[in-house]
């Protein structure tokens, strides 16, 4: 069957819908990197890079500095730590340089989390450049996850970095939910997310990108009169809800052209475009190139 926008759960809350779709359409993609043991006086620097670190802590405790923190991050054995925006940030066995007696050891097991292209910037901007999910907040899932690629690491076992990629995959899933607990934290994309001002809308922008949305009839969904509406959606997410409309149906433009199957003019119809040249149009202003280049880079990726 071909791919088609993906509908919310109509059990499921208004949160989870919009969020489903946007794991979708962002293709989350999640590596394992390392297994460090370390013990005695250790340093291990990692450098700002263009996507999200993770860390988790297997055994022992960590310090973690970096400039983006104002004070040492002390990380005990169950603990998962990411850096969304790929901050410069350093593990260490202390808390300050200048504790050079102090020791520890320490087992992590390390990785990084990367969306496709710029499509997931709104998550990503919405999210604080540090964030810790102690053992205890992650409950049973973090430590069954914990448990599973721990063993994964140590076995090596055919199928091992595959199976360990899709659980790390699951680790940023368990850390964004989390996150969206600690709702006197959220801003940008996620405080809409839990905002009953604005959920209904969202719900609806992303269960059907293809019809024909107004702001009055987006604020009707939410409850709302069209002003009070469209000053609320652009306090929060930072532009007006058309604007975030012709950008939601482009980023689930991508997530589409990725299945073959589909013809450029049938993904132009889905998303509710009367022409396929309106929709190349609004397509190459969105994304900076057309919809065959994106055709292009789906196959290079899967090569």
């Amino acid at each position: 069957m071909s791919e088609t926008p993906v509908t919310p759960d109509l059990d499921a809350s208004p949160a989870e819908g919009v969020l489903q779709s946007l794991l979708a359409a962002y293709q989350l993609r999640a590596r394992l990197t390392d297994r460090l043991e370390l013990c005695g006086r250790w340093e291990e620097p990692e450098p700002d890079a263009p996507l999200a670190w993770f860390h988790l802590v297997e055994q022992g405790r960590c310090y973690i500095r970096a400039d983006i923190l104002p004070r040492p991050l002390c990380l005990e054995a169950g603990d998962l730590v990411l850096f969304p925006g790929g901050a410069a940030h350093l593990l260490c066995s202390a808390a300050e340089p200048a504790q050079e007696s102090d020791q520890a050891s320490a087992v992590l097991l390390c990785g990084e989390f990367e969306f496709e292209g710029q499509a997931a910037a709104p998550m990503i901007q919405a999210l604080p450049p540090c964030l810790v999910v102690p053992s205890s907040a992650g409950g049973p899932s973090l430590r069954g996850l914990a448990s599973l690629l721990r063993d994964e690491a140590q076995r090596r076992a055919f199928g091992s970095r595959a199976v360990m990629d899709k659980l790390s995959d699951a680790l940023f899933v368990i850390a964004l939910r989390h996150h969206l607990q600690q709702r006197g934290e959220l801003r940008g994309l996620l405080s809409a997310l839990v905002d009953p001002r604005l959920a209904p809308a969202l719900a609806a922008i992303h269960g059907a990108p293809g019809d024909s949305w107004t702001v009055a009839s987006l604020a009707e969904r939410a409850h709302q009169s069209r002003a009070a509406f469209a000053q609320r959606f652009n306090e929060v997410l930072g532009e007006p809800p058309m604007r975030y409309l012709a950008r939601w149906r482009m980023t689930e433009a991508l997530r589409l052209l990725r299945d073959p199957r589909l013809s450029v003019a049938a993904v132009s119809g889905q998303l509710g475009f009367e022409t396929e040249a309106a929709f190349r149009r609004g397509f190459k202003r969105i994304h900076g190139y057309g919809p065959g280049q994106a055709r292009r880079n789906a196959r290079a990726n899967k090569a």
